[in-house]
């Protein structure tokens, strides 16, 4: 590996104002300067000799020179992600200490010529070398889903327009629609390969919106979050009514809608500042900041139904039918309920149990009911 010379030239005319980046450092001290890195220092040097002695840090300069000159953007997200992305320390806010621990230059060059995987979601992200054998820094990212990791890249649509992502994250493998791009239901079978470190940043952000941008917040300090009363209070039009969901009823929505198995955002926000929601906001890789569109718009058909008063009613029921009533509200809850097959019968949710019990129990106005509190 060589080192451009543009680089030495652009780093020897940077260092009269101090370079201190990933373990390089560079000093002027009375018109000379002194070079270190973690591993050697060189005292007393002219133009000349820093350029000769760089040459001897070619990991270290070609790591300045990626980062500061192709990549840039300090203190932004983009940035944090792409180094995140080869465990590479990220800066804090006041960018002088390191918020996460990361590999030191040698390590994650060592890591890079083979690739380095981190899975985001539903993603896994490979950083890697552009040319393995004859490294200079630059930097490369592959993107697939999980599932797909240790498949054959001739089996996959490969894509390399981060645009294309839209599509995929829009329907899920079933050819539904996905309203919400957090879902843990991301179709498989893509990939995208070769991506610049902004063509990575802006098909995650297809994939799965402001998810870099809220992580980037959380791991400074800053996120910003809107509890359930501050986002139902601003709420107009139709959904105005949705201030009106009982607090209890807020907890059971929560576990219906922002739990693992329905987001892979973590739930930051509570009922407000003061009380929490009693469920647990799970174990996702970004934060969710406020309610979103999708629990706003089943808020409301809730809020709706729990003004309804309650009534006492007297069901026939065998204790087996009792059961299967609840495996079948169980087995639509979960999405399992194509997971049963035909065969199945010992299943309450199996498809001919229920038509049986549709048969004997709910007639043509309904369910067979009688209300007795009348």
């Amino acid at each position: 590996m060589t080192i451009a010379t543009d680089d030495l030239e652009t780093l020897t005319d940077r260092a009269s104002a101090g370079v201190a980046f990933d373990g390089l450092r560079i000093d002027e001290e009375d018109g000379n300067y002194v070079l270190e890195t973690p591993d050697n220092e060189w005292h007393d040097l002219d133009e000349a000799a820093l350029r000769e002695a760089l040459e001897a840090c070619e990991e270290y300069v070609t790591n300045w020179r990626y980062w500061q000159e192709t990549v840039g953007g300090e203190g932004t997200a983009r940035r944090a992600f792409l180094r995140w992305c080869e465990h590479a320390p990220i800066p804090d806010a006041d960018e002088q200490t390191t918020t996460t621990d990361g590999l030191a230059v040698p390590a994650r060059y060592d890591a890079l010529r083979d690739g380095i995987d981190r899975q985001w979601g539903q993603l896994s992200i490979t950083a890697r070398f552009v040319d393995v054998d004859d490294p200079d820094g630059e930097r490369v990212y592959d993107l697939w889903h999980v599932d797909d990791a240790d498949s054959d890249l001739a089996d996959l649509e490969v894509y390399d327009d981060p645009r294309d992502a839209r599509e995929i994250a829009t329907y899920d493998e079933d050819g539904r629609y996905r309203p919400l791009k957090t879902a843990p239901t991301l179709v498989s079978g893509w990939a995208f390969t070769g991506l610049s470190g902004a063509e990575l940043v802006e098909t995650v952000g297809f994939l799965y919106p402001a998810t870099i941008a809220n992580w980037h917040r959380e791991l400074r300090g800053n996120l910003d979050v809107d509890h359930w009363t501050e986002t139902a209070e601003r709420q107009t039009g139709i959904y105005d009514v949705i201030d009106e969901l009982p607090r209890e009823a807020v907890d059971w929505m929560a576990e219906a809608c922002c739990v693992d198995s329905q987001c892979l955002r973590r739930r930051k926000w509570e009922y407000d500042e003061d009380d929490d929601v009693d469920v647990d906001g799970g174990d996702g890789p970004f934060p969710c900041r406020e309610p979103c569109s999708l629990v706003i718009a089943a808020a409301r058909k809730w809020a709706i139904l729990e003004s309804e008063e309650e009534h006492t009613y007297e069901l026939e029921l065998t204790t087996s039918e009792l059961n299967q009533l609840a495996e079948l509200i169980d087995a639509v809850a979960e999405g399992r309920t194509d997971e049963i097959r035909e065969a199945d019968v010992y299943d309450g949710a199996n498809r001919y149990r229920a038509r049986y019990l549709r048969a004997k129990r709910v007639g043509e106005d309904g369910l067979e009911a009688t209300q007795v509190d009348e």
